[in-house]
């Protein structure tokens, strides 16, 4: 009985991996088609622009990259939100990267979103830590915020911004938190006084009291004097 079941089953498996087999196949079609046609955009960019682009790049998993000079933020990110192709008016996010390594250690990433044509595409800069970026709050009103926490971040700074100041630091704070050569513990703790009776900011130290360790293990001795008794 068991074999005329398993005889059964076996052409329903085999329409079942078929299937599967196919879906795989059109999801890599649709895969290629896809980045080919950020190739083909990245491209037209690029021609569209050449005083402006660097470079266009699609990504390992499918991401158009547009990489520009500072000064040419306001022309590229003005571009894509008014060009009929393009139709880039959603700003989703403004970050920053810091690679040490590098002379322009800073990286600005915008990400854009275009709702006409469900597509997205990243746009990149560099700078230093003194060399400052064009705001994009005049392209997108949504950049203000953004730009205030790169700043306070990183301390990138944005040449035009209405209003640059910290947003997610205290009012006093020095340095900037995401930069890779900020120390963890930071430079300052905040604790409450109460002979003040407020919160009070001051230089960070890293004391500790003198302990004793004994590296005794635990399961060596239950009790002062007392040995542990072996099972087996």
């Amino acid at each position: 009985m068991f074999s005329r079941v398993l005889k059964a089953a076996a052409p329903a498996r085999l329409v079942a991996n078929a299937a599967r087999q196919q879906q795989r196949c059109a999801s890599i079609v649709a895969t290629t088609e896809e980045r080919e046609n950020l190739e083909q955009f990245g491209t037209y960019v690029a021609a569209m622009l050449p005083k402006y682009v660097q470079a266009a790049q699609v990504t390992h998993v499918s991401e158009l990259e547009i990489m520009v000079a500072p000064s040419a933020i306001i022309p590229v990110l003005t571009f894509l939100r008014d060009h009929g192709p393009a139709q880039f008016k959603s700003l989703v996010d403004v970050a920053g990267v810091d690679i040490l390594s590098r002379k322009n250690r800073f990286e600005v990433v915008y990400n854009l979103l275009s709702v006409a044509n469900n597509a997205r595409i990243r746009v990149k800069t560099y700078t230093d830590e003194l060399g400052p970026v064009d705001s994009a709050t005049d392209v997108f009103n949504a950049a203000n915020w953004m730009e205030r926490e790169v700043w306070d971040m990183y301390g990138i700074f944005f040449t035009g911004h209405p209003d640059l100041r910290r947003i997610l630091t205290d009012y006093g704070f020095e340095g900037h938190p995401f930069r890779k050569d900020f120390p963890l513990s930071g430079f300052v703790e905040v604790r409450y006084d109460d002979e003040a009776k407020r919160v009070v900011c001051e230089p960070l130290e890293m004391a500790q009291e003198f302990r004793q360790f004994d590296f005794t293990s635990p399961w060596e001795q239950i009790q002062t004097g007392g040995t542990v008794t072996k099972l087996l």
